[in-house]
């Protein structure tokens, strides 16, 4: 006899007590909310109807056609992001990766060749061939080399070059530039700790001022700004905690804070998450906010939280992949930020990424899965430091280990192991 199917939470009759109450004083972004939980609203009922044993579905064949047709063509819409072309590599790739589809060898070529063209001859990665280095696109073409991971795919990288381009854009506080003369914030600085460490070029001196510059741009909230002293947001805190993970220091963040400000960024009715105080519930949130939950659980653990869970993550698992599983699809392929937003590759790939992470607890000794839904929702785990798949980055890490760097800086010393380089899921 199979098991029933887990019951919704969007079934349940307390579930509309959940929504937002605005105490009488209506504004701008209460009135987006309320239209926001509308939509959702809307979409469960709809769902209600068609389903009495509700076992939500991933479209895995409609999401499998959208990206396989992207990795070859591009519509028109898709102009604007000339200058990401590297990034649309990434998203599309990991997305298959998570599905558990393969890339096919000619096409994992394709991309490699492109890839070298977008490849700087002062050293890192340009959103496109004949652009300016930046380090957005030299992670995001890092990680897709790593998840093509063959022998081409790791010779692209001329890790030489990538070494002296992150020097070039190395500040004496220890923060990064984007690109030479290009603006600073805490994504520069995950972007530069990430392909240093998968690549193996990471080195005290490149770092050095680094952990500090990230801590101050820690804020009241608990959260982490771009830059000291703003507005602590999603992303950035993602990029701030996993460049310390990195580099051995996240303990110094107030963790406990941080802790706080993420768990309060899950929506109480929609399931997903905001990426500031206040704001919308976002898809592409699922893995920016559920993705440094991880990250907390480990260093927690590593600072003797006895009280940890040693099968759930510390926010609602199931009530992400409802959100994700049920306003977050395409019925045609491709995944979206919420209900009456277009698909994108982008938020294909940090939707799935952050479904991902919902369904799987822990490392290979301690592994714990909660699958909303039948078995085929099941997703590959994704490492919640580099966001590829775990072997992908064992696998990058030994073969990179093995090479050398030919020349260093003045004063500096030989790559250090990455701290979070096992390549298993961080628990």
């Amino acid at each position: 006899m199979e098991d029933l199917p887990t019951p919704l939470r969007c079934f349940n009759e307390c579930h509309a007590a959940e929504k937002f109450v605005d105490d009488g004083v209506e504004s701008v972004t209460s009135l987006e909310q309320k239209k926001v939980e509308s939509s959702i609203e809307e979409v469960i009922n709809n769902y209600k109807q068609i389903h009495s044993l509700p076992q939500p579905a991933l479209v895995r064949e409609q999401h499998y056609q959208y990206l396989k047709k992207g990795l070859r063509h591009l519509s028109d819409a898709y102009e604007c992001l000339d200058a990401s072309r590297p990034w649309l590599c990434f998203w599309i790739l990991h997305s298959l990766e998570l599905l558990e589809e393969p890339i096919p060898p000619a096409v994992a070529s394709d991309v490699c060749q492109f890839l070298a063209r977008c490849q700087s001859p002062t050293g890192g990665f340009a959103g496109g061939p004949g652009q300016h280095a930046h380090l957005a696109p030299t992670y995001a073409a890092v990680n897709a080399l790593c998840i093509i991971g063959t022998e081409e795919a790791y010779n692209v990288i001329d890790r030489q070059k990538l070494l002296d381009f992150l020097w070039s854009v190395k500040q004496p506080d220890g923060s990064f530039m984007m690109h030479v003369g290009g603006e600073v914030d805490v994504r520069s600085a995950y972007c530069a700790a990430s392909v240093a460490s998968l690549t193996y070029i990471l080195t005290p001196k490149l770092f050095e001022n680094t952990t500090n510059w990230i801590l101050s741009c820690q804020n009241w909230e608990g959260g982490l700004s771009g830059v000291p002293g703003l507005e602590a947001h999603g992303g950035y805190s993602f990029c701030g905690t996993a460049a310390l993970v990195i580099l051995g220091k996240e303990h110094m963040l107030d963790l406990k804070s941080l802790l706080r400000w993420v768990v309060s960024r899950q929506m109480r009715f929609e399931g997903g998450f905001q990426g500031r105080c206040n704001k919308l519930v976002d898809g592409c949130y699922s893995f920016w906010q559920a993705g440094l939950l991880p990250l907390l659980h480990r260093a927690l653990f590593k600072e003797g939280e006895s009280e940890l869970s040693q099968q759930r993550w510390l926010f609602e698992q199931q009530a992400l992949q409802e959100y994700i599983l049920l306003c977050c699809q395409s019925p045609t392929g491709g995944l979206l930020d919420k209900p009456g937003k277009s698909r994108d590759f982008y938020h294909t790939c940090y939707c799935l990424s952050g479904l991902s992470i919902a369904q799987h607890f822990g490392n290979m000794e301690l592994h714990h899965e909660t699958i909303l839904g039948k078995e085929e929702n099941r997703l590959a785990p994704t490492h919640p430091v580099y966001n590829i798949c775990p072997e992908k980055v064992a696998r990058a890490l030994r073969h990179f280990h093995r090479l050398s760097v030919t020349e260093t800086r003045p004063g500096d010393v030989t790559p250090s192991e990455p701290t979070a380089g096992s390549g298993d899921q961080q628990s």
